[in-house]
C-alpha cells in the first residue's frame, strides 16, 4: 500500500479566503494554519488594559492601536498573525480594512500555552518587519514586562521591567508605570510557587 500523498501547503490567497468565512481565527505560517483558541478572561483583561493605555496615549495622533482581531501580514516570513495588540503609524495601513503590514510596536500577552512561541519563533518572524521598533511581552501569570528594542546596529536590546518599574516605549513616545498594564486585573505580583515550578 502506498503512503498517502502529503497535503500541499495552503497559499496565502487561499488562507485569506478561508479565514474570511471561518467562525474562528487562524494564524497562517508558511502554508500551515494554527487555530486561535483557549484565551482566558484574565488574558483578555490584560490585552484590553494594554490597548486602553496605548489608545489613550495616542489620541489625536495619526497612529492606530489594534487588538486581537486584526491580521498582521509579515510578508518576509510568508505569515499572517493576530497580535494581541499592535500600533501602526504608517498611513498605508489605513487602506486595507482587514490587514496591517507596517507596525512600529507589537505587544503579546504571555500565557502558559504561548510564552515559548511568543519569545521564540514568533519573535523571529516579527523581526522581519522593517518598521518594527519594539516588541513587548506582558505576562498574564505575574506582573512582569519585557521590552525588546531595535537598535541602529540591527540588534535587539532586552529591557526587563520589574513590578514597580516604568515601561518605556520609544516607538510611541510613552513612559508609564508597569502597573498601568495590570490595573483592575487579577494578575498577581509573583506566580504561585506551584505554577512557577512548572
Amino acid at each position: 500500500m502506498s503512503a498517502p500523498a502529503e497535503t500541499p501547503p495552503m497559499t496565502a490567497e487561499a488562507y485569506l479566503a478561508f479565514e474570511h468565512a471561518s467562525p474562528i481565527r487562524h494564524e497562517f505560517v508558511r502554508g500551515a494554519l494554527f487555530a486561535m483558541s483557549g484565551a482566558t478572561k484574565l488574558h483578555n483583561d490584560v490585552v484590553a488594559k494594554v490597548a486602553a493605555v496605548l489608545k489613550a496615549h495616542l489620541r489625536g495622533r495619526p497612529c492606530r492601536t489594534y487588538l486581537l482581531d486584526v491580521k498582521l501580514h509579515v510578508e518576509a516570513a510568508d505569515a499572517y498573525f493576530y497580535p494581541d495588540v499592535f500600533v501602526t503609524c504608517d498611513p498605508r495601513d489605513r487602506d486595507d480594512p482587514l490587514v496591517a503590514h507596517d507596525p512600529s510596536l507589537i505587544v503579546e500577552v504571555l500565557s502558559d500555552s504561548t510564552a515559548a512561541y511568543d519569545r521564540g519563533e514568533k519573535f523571529d518572524d516579527y523581526r522581519r518587519l522593517p518598521e518594527l521598533r519594539e516588541y513587548v511581552l506582558v505576562d498574564s501569570r505575574q506582573r512582569h514586562v519585557v521590552v525588546y528594542r531595535s537598535t541602529a546596529a540591527s540588534t535587539w536590546e532586552f529591557d526587563p521591567v520589574g513590578a514597580d518599574g516604568l515601561v518605556r516605549l520609544a516607538s510611541v513616545g510613552l513612559t508609564t508605570p508597569m502597573s498601568a498594564f495590570y490595573e483592575d486585573t487579577d494578575v498577581p505580583a509573583t506566580r504561585p510557587r506551584s505554577e512557577a515550578a512548572t
